[in-house]
């Protein structure tokens, strides 16, 4: 069995202003990144992000963007402790936005793969799951009604 997931989220402002909130390291540590995000997410960069409920701030490898379309990220999959593990590796991670209506709504999908078919792996994914779930529902919140839902979550 593969182990990848998709969640997705309508964000109610026009996809220029969402991709913006992703690729913005000031904006994404407004709603996400609650210890921190350096480095603007452009193809080739290595960029830093730190969370407060995952202390320890981490490389994320950006392998493309392409403005107001797709954002692909590679990290550490996070399952290197346990009986099966051997060694780290990386997981992908794809984040797409879509126009919706006319224009004023956006469709954000995030998908992640790349994980060994292992107790270890399978652990890692539905953290991950529920981390990205996590993310839209927070940029949502703060796009569209300036709340940031994780702000004092994890500390």
């Amino acid at each position: 069995m593969e182990l990848t997931f998709k969640v997705s989220a309508r964000i109610a402002k026009p996809v220029a202003e969402v991709f913006e909130a992703v690729a913005n390291p000031a904006e994404l540590s407004r709603y996400f990144t609650t210890g921190g995000a350096k480095g603007r997410l452009e193809t080739g960069a290595t960029v830093t992000w730190d969370f407060h409920d995952f202390p320890g701030a981490f490389p994320v490898r950006v392998v493309e963007v392409v403005p107001e379309k797709r954002i692909v990220l590679q990290w550490e999959a996070g399952d290197n402790d346990g009986p099966d593990a051997s060694g780290s590796y990386n997981t992908t991670v794809t984040m797409t936005f879509e126009p919706l209506e006319d224009g004023k709504r956006t469709l954000v999908s995030i998908s992640e793969e790349g994980w060994r078919e292992t107790e270890a792996g399978l652990k890692s994914s539905y953290n991950n799951c529920q981390g990205w779930m996590q993310m839209l529902c927070a940029l949502k919140a703060y796009k569209e009604y300036g709340i940031n839902l994780r702000d004092g979550m994890f500390k």
